[in-house]
């Protein structure tokens, strides 16, 4: 099937199960808890990556994360899991 039919049906099941349309859209989905962890959804990729600074490409923005002693400590395709002390988020457009 091609991507142009799938992304309509995407549409139409979260239009008719009431889901939020970003769930559509392919936004990422992020949370920080506290200043000690960061999951991210939907992303497309770390692009930096060093003990006090990591950039994760979310699509259409870029999430730089500032800190200390930052590490990855899991990932997926889709799914990422960021460690450390986090002193700063920045969302780049």
């Amino acid at each position: 099937m091609e991507k142009r039919k799938l992304a309509q049906l995407g549409l139409e099941a979260v239009d008719r199960l009431d889901l939020p349309g970003e769930l559509a859209a392919g936004v990422p989905q992020m949370e920080l808890v506290g200043n000690r962890q960061f999951f991210m959804s939907q992303h497309k990729g770390v692009l930096v990556y060093s003990t006090e600074t990591i950039e994760i490409a979310g699509g259409t923005l870029l999430v730089r994360l500032l800190g200390r002693e930052l590490q990855l400590q899991a990932m997926t395709e889709t799914e990422l899991r960021i460690g450390g002390y986090i002193e700063k988020m920045e969302l780049i457009c």
